[in-house]
């Protein structure tokens, strides 16, 4: 820094430069009149004129030159070079001249120190060693300062033992402290301002598009920050290809020196996003020359959840294969059961968006669908002995071949017992002989039975019987509104207790108290519906047709002999046995 910048005393006792014609008188007068000037703990300017191997002699305009020991430069100087020193000694007890250049240095540095501290104006030094806390520097002129290692760079110091020996620039954030001198000083602002300098002037230049180069420096799970100049760029796991990317750190190194292009400048937020994929074309752009629907294509696995995998076709170009889309007839609880990451698949496209960059994908479709000739294949009225695989509240699933299962409803086992749960007749593992009793291949459903192996009884009931008919039967379960009553194949049918009183001041509940299962009785069929497995009986309406029948056959008798007999005479016959 030159001298009047600093306010530093104008130097003196430097030998004035002659002329021609300047005689011998005017040079002994001046050089004496600089001596007299000169003053002990002067700053004086000097010149080199010697250099040994240990120490530089340096004409200040004295009657003798002074001696500098060369420790106290921190580079060899030249002769002829300029220096400032501090006049210690005019003479010493042997006449010599004694000048210090560490004094001058540590005077012009205080100088400086004040300056830089009152202006904030940035100062040099140099990291020499780790305190306490943070380091230890040297500003020169054998002043050290303290920098907190929170203050020695804008990002964490993770080793702080790399900085040792690093020639750096700061501020001067204090020079005292409880009247003693404390210089400390902070790098992390002067290095935040000089970024912000350079981000200002990015922000002004640079336009979107612009190639540039740039350093990754470190990683986030969404991408990788790219120094670009003294500040950071993000280069987004989106743009780092237009193909499948998922981890930062297995496409670009750090340290790795790579040539972006800018995506998006946001001056307020200070936010800037690269590109790598942005040196080619979008390769959507061009899909439909190369993909239609119903193409049979090959792609790598990429990644997989819980409901698919996403298969790369090419680099950019990504399906998805839905787990419904994956077999035809095994019912896949998890992608991972057929697929991982990195197998190489034969799928075929659904359909696609090129708007929104989607493939849907299929891996079932390029295999033949066992669903389609299933009703050929298992036509209604096939007998089967399969195993019984799955239990479910209604039912039961039977595999009739891998993959695909038939159903067999708890209505279907009996045509006169009524299955709460089929559990109780059956465990899973046991083989069945069932009957195909429907077969959807395109809603992919196949219906078995077992009743249906046998002839419904309620047919052959209502061949045998019709309304009116009388049957025999025993009580296989007296409830409180009625009779069942067992007869013919194990059908049942009630005789509800209104219709087990034959005179009108008859209570029926005590009428039901009389019968208990096992008794035998016969009763009239009352309804008759095989349809829907309904039969009732009724003891009254078998009583009447009793005496109906009695009665007929008094008077058959009767007209046989030839007698008149009349109805009322009928009743009051029987009235009177």
């Amino acid at each position: 820094m030159a001298k009047s910048e600093v306010g530093l005393e104008e130097p003196i006792g430097k030998e004035p430069s002659t002329s021609n014609g300047e005689n011998q008188i005017q040079l002994q007068e001046e050089f004496l009149k600089s001596l007299g000037r000169l003053e002990e703990g002067q700053l004086v300017s000097g010149r080199v004129v010697q250099v040994a191997s240990d120490q530089v002699f340096v004409d200040v305009g004295y009657k003798s030159e002074g001696k500098i020991p060369l420790s106290e430069f921190r580079e060899v100087p030249k002769i002829g070079d300029e220096v400032q020193v501090i006049l210690v000694t005019k003479e010493n007890k042997y006449g010599e001249l004694i000048v210090s250049k560490q004094k001058a240095d540590e005077k012009l540095l205080w100088k400086l120190l004040k300056t830089a501290f009152t202006d904030h104006t940035p100062v040099d030094g140099k990291i020499e060693k780790l305190v306490k806390g943070g380091f230890e520097l040297n500003l020169g002129g054998g002043i050290s300062a303290f920098m907190p290692i929170s203050q020695a760079d804008i990002y964490r110091v993770e080793k702080p033992e790399v900085m040792i020996g690093k020639n750096v620039t700061m501020y001067v954030e204090r020079l005292y402290s409880d009247s003693k001198v404390n210089v400390v000083v902070n790098r992390r602002k002067f290095l935040e301002e000089e970024i912000e300098k350079k981000r200002e002037e990015f922000f002004k230049n640079t336009e979107i598009g612009a190639e540039i180069d740039g350093i990754v420096k470190s990683f986030t799970s969404f991408g990788a920050f790219v120094d670009i100049g003294g500040f950071d760029g993000l280069l987004h796991i989106n743009d780092m290809s237009w193909g499948h990317v998922i981890r930062p750190k297995d496409f670009v190194k750090k340290g790795q020196k790579i040539k972006v292009k800018i995506l998006r400048i946001e001056p307020d937020a200070k936010r800037i996003n690269l590109s790598l994929k942005h040196f080619s074309d979008d390769p959507w752009v061009h899909f439909e020359d190369s993909y239609h629907v119903n193409d049979v294509v090959k792609g790598k696995v990429t990644k997989i959840t819980e409901f698919g995998a996403f298969i790369e076709l090419q680099e950019g170009i990504e399906g998805l294969a839905h787990i419904s889309e994956f077999s035809w007839i095994r019912k896949v609880q998890k992608p991972s059961e057929l697929l991982k990451i990195g197998d190489l698949v034969e799928c075929m496209i659904l359909g696609y968006d090129l708007q929104a960059g989607r493939v849907s994908l299929g891996l079932k479709q390029v295999t033949e669908n066992p669903w389609d000739d299933i009703e050929e294949k298992y036509p209604v009225g096939t007998k089967l002995r399969r195993k019984l695989v799955k239990l479910t509240g209604s039912g039961a699933f039977i595999e009739l071949e891998e993959g695909i299962d038939g159903f067999l409803h708890s209505d279907d086992l009996s045509w006169t017992k009524r299955a709460k749960h089929i559990g109780k007749e059956f465990k899973v593992g046991d083989e069945i002989d069932v009957v195909v009793i429907q077969a959807d291949g395109k809603n992919r459903n196949i219906k078995l039975g077992i009743k249906q192996l046998t002839k419904d009884p309620w047919k052959n009931f209502a061949e045998m019987y019709k309304i009116g008919s009388i049957v025999e039967g025993e009580v296989s379960s007296v409830t409180e509104f009625g009779l069942f009553v067992k007869v013919a194949d194990g059908i049942e049918g009630l005789i509800h207790k209104s219709n087990l009183v034959q005179k009108k001041d008859e209570d029926p509940d005590e009428i039901l108290k009389n019968y208990k299962c096992g008794d035998a009785i016969k009763a009239l069929v009352l309804e008759l519906q095989p349809d829907k497995q309904k039969l009732a009986f009724s003891l009254r309406d078998y009583h009447r047709k009793m005496e109906r029948d009695e009665i007929s056959r008094y008077m058959a008798e009767e007209e046989s002999d030839g007698s008149t007999f009349t109805l009322g005479d009928a009743l009051k016959s029987k009235s009177s046995s």
